[in-house]
């Protein structure tokens, strides 16, 4: 489990190694992370608006998406085909579920973000 300590720790770290990168290195490390960071909002409106796992695919959990949208889906399969109790518990199931990861959005983007400034950080130091 993320805890907001180590997560925030991390970014600090990562944000002193990147203040140690040569200009023209931190300039093209900024250039490249502009697109592959992720905003927490976006991912959280995603969440609360959509329960079938989109906000999962905004980070490219594909495989994480999927599962929720098909299991949303087959809760409402299960609806219209007349057992509404086991669908509604499928779809309760996966939103509960969604609904913890709405309340840490934060802590689950910035996360996402430190390992996408980890990885652009090691492509930098390597060039």
């Amino acid at each position: 489990m993320l805890h907001q300590r180590d997560v925030d720790a991390d970014e600090e770290r990562l944000r002193t190694a990147v203040a140690a990168l040569k200009d023209e290195q931190r300039r093209v490390f900024y250039e490249r992370a502009r697109n592959r960071l992720r905003d927490p909002d976006t991912y959280a409106a995603l969440n609360w608006f959509f329960l079938a796992g989109l906000h999962h695919f905004y980070l490219g959990r594909w495989w994480l998406g999927l599962l929720d949208l098909g299991v949303f889906l087959l809760g409402v399969v299960l609806i219209v085909a007349g057992l509404v109790w086991p669908g509604i518990g499928l779809i309760l199931c996966v939103s509960v579920l969604e609904l913890w990861a709405l309340f840490r959005a934060q802590i689950i983007v910035q996360d996402w973000n430190n390992r996408i400034y980890r990885s652009l950080l090691a492509e930098a130091q390597n060039e």
